[in-house]
Order: structure tokens, then sequence, then C-alpha cells
């Protein structure tokens, strides 16, 4: 291909001294009839992985094997000390972000704590505007009323005295 043809003469610098680059390439390919402009080399070399994806790549492989040999059980940290002791030096945040993107996960030692638990309740207005609702299917006639404020609702509860 032409672009192939560009890119093992672009920047070489032979003995003479002289160093090509794409634009006057391109320029003599065009007097000789071959028409390239040089935004289709560049475009062209920008659809190419990076160096960083390649080696993406050849350590994903290496990080599901370790993950896989040790039941799945492993986190990016025991992945990370394995990799080094085989002698592939690789940063611990490369390992993670990784992991998250091909969803590997370690185990979870003892109880995950919940903060929070969903509940089938309405929640509130988008706005923020909490709802003022009657509790009870009986009216309020007489006794007192007492306003309670219950997660982002505003409850009405009649009491007798």
């Amino acid at each position: 291909m032409i672009v192939d043809f560009i890119r093992e003469h672009a920047d070489d610098q032979p003995a003479d001294g002289l160093r090509w680059g794409v634009e006057p390439i391109c320029a003599v390919l065009t007097e000789h009839g071959v028409k390239i402009a040089p935004s289709t080399y560049y475009e062209w070399k920008d659809k190419l992985p990076s160096k960083r994806d390649e080696r993406d790549q050849v350590l994903l492989e290496h990080i599901r094997r370790v993950h896989q040999e040790n039941f799945g059980v492993y986190g990016p940290r025991k992945v990370w000390l394995t990799l080094n002791r085989e002698g592939i030096p690789v940063a611990r945040c490369t390992i993670e972000r990784l992991m998250r993107a091909d969803g590997l996960a370690g185990a979870v030692r003892g109880k995950v704590k919940r903060t929070t638990i969903a509940g089938g309740r309405a929640q509130a207005g988008r706005s923020g505007e909490a709802e003022l609702r009657a509790v009870g299917a009986e009216p309020v006639v007489g006794g007192r009323l007492h306003l309670r404020l219950d997660v982002g609702r505003l409850g009405v509860r009649r009491f007798r005295d």
C-alpha cells in the first residue's frame, strides 16, 4: 500500500543527512502519478492501535490467566504482585484499570456492608419537594394532627387524645 511506503520512508535519515517528511513524500508521489494527500496518511496512522493499546492486550491476557489460575479470587493487588514476581513489570494502577474494564474482581472478605437498602416506597420528586400524604384511611376530624418527616416525604398522622 502507499501508506505503508510513506510510513517506512517518513522520518528516515539516510547517510547523506537528508530527512524526508510526509508532505514531501506525498508531493513526489503525486508528481509521479500516485495521488495521495498527507491527510490520508495521517488518518490511516490515527486508526492504528497505539503502543499502550497493544501492551494492554498482552497484559490483559496475563491478567486473565493469573485471575483464572487462582479461581477468580485474586484482586488487582495480588495479580500485580504475581505478575511482578513472574518478571512482567507493570504498575498496579494499570492492573486496576484493565481489570475494571474487563469486569474482573477479586473475592470480598467478610460481609458487604449495606448502608442503604432500597424499599418499595415511592421516592420524592425530582425537584426535591416533599409529598404531603395522609397516613391512615380515616379522615382527620377532631383530635390533634402530628406531622412526621419520612425519607423525603411528609406524612400526616392522627393521634387521639
